[in-house]
């Protein structure tokens, strides 16, 4: 559902906790002859799946991420008691999904947020594997809540090159860690509050990589509105280059009450 300025986000009718909007995107960049990204955006779940593996195998790896993720019993149930032992179990299906499917030959990174609530205080659940990422937007300032599975994060978390010089390292785009492939198939996870006005922006690495944080803070700050929000920031990597995918997703979330003063 696209939002509109008469009613900014879906009325609760009723259900407790939050109350999301989202925009989503995808394009296949100025220099790649395949889109080899996934992603889901449905509530609880807003994850964006990368591909590696060239050809079709990377589109093959993302997309059994993506619909093992969409058998989570949650979609189903409409409930939001998800955790990150059963996001887990999931992953490690995808993960022999993947191999099964592409012989090792293939793998996908994996970030985003789940929403959950517990004794009826609602949560982001972040998860991430590989280089994908997920941001929250809040108060004005933007964060990287997920960190990198990749070489250079290493190198930077050792003191072995600067910020400056990782934005141009020749394998900035290796990953450590990722599902299908590897020795490592086991995401990293982050329980964070959820507060009114929170925005949320999982991309794949085809968006940060064109896109300063500041670039991409600027950007969410102008656009009020999640879709607008999605494809101003894919233009905007196209404008910067564009060579490789690049999939965005924007969540919304409000936790007061529509009567409430602002």
């Amino acid at each position: 559902m696209n939002p509109t300025p008469d009613a900014p986000f879906p009325p609760s009718d009723g259900k407790r906790g939050p109350r999301l909007r989202c925009g989503y995107g995808t394009d296949r960049g100025l220099r790649r002859e395949a889109n080899e990204d996934s992603f889901i955006a449905a509530d609880p779940v807003f994850a964006v799946a990368d591909g590696m593996g060239g050809h079709e195998a990377g589109e093959v790896a993302s997309g059994i991420c993506v619909r093992t993720l969409a058998e989570l019993p949650q979609f189903k149930t409409g409930s939001r008691d998800a955790t990150a032992d059963i996001l887990q179990e999931y992953l490690l299906m995808a993960d022999a999904g993947i191999r099964h499917a592409t012989g090792s030959r293939a793998g996908t990174t994996l970030s985003g947020v789940v929403v959950v609530e517990q004794l009826n205080v609602p949560y982001w659940l972040v998860l991430n594997i590989g280089d994908s990422r997920t941001y929250r937007y809040s108060h004005g300032q933007l964060a990287q809540i997920s960190v990198d599975h990749s070489e250079v994060q290493e190198l930077l978390d050792t003191g072995q090159i600067s910020e400056a010089e990782a934005a141009v390292y020749p394998r900035r785009h290796v990953v450590t860690r990722a599902l299908g492939t590897g020795d490592d198939s086991e995401a990293d996870y982050w329980l964070l509050p959820l507060e009114d006005g929170d925005r949320i922006l999982v991309c794949s690495d085809g968006l940060n990589g064109e896109l300063s944080d500041e670039q991409i803070a600027g950007i969410l700050a102008a656009e009020a509105d999640p879709q607008a929000a999605v494809d101003e920031l894919i233009q905007a990597a196209l404008r910067s280059g564009g060579r490789d995918n690049i999939t965005a997703i924007v969540v919304d979330a409000r936790t007061a009450s529509e009567d409430a003063p602002a």
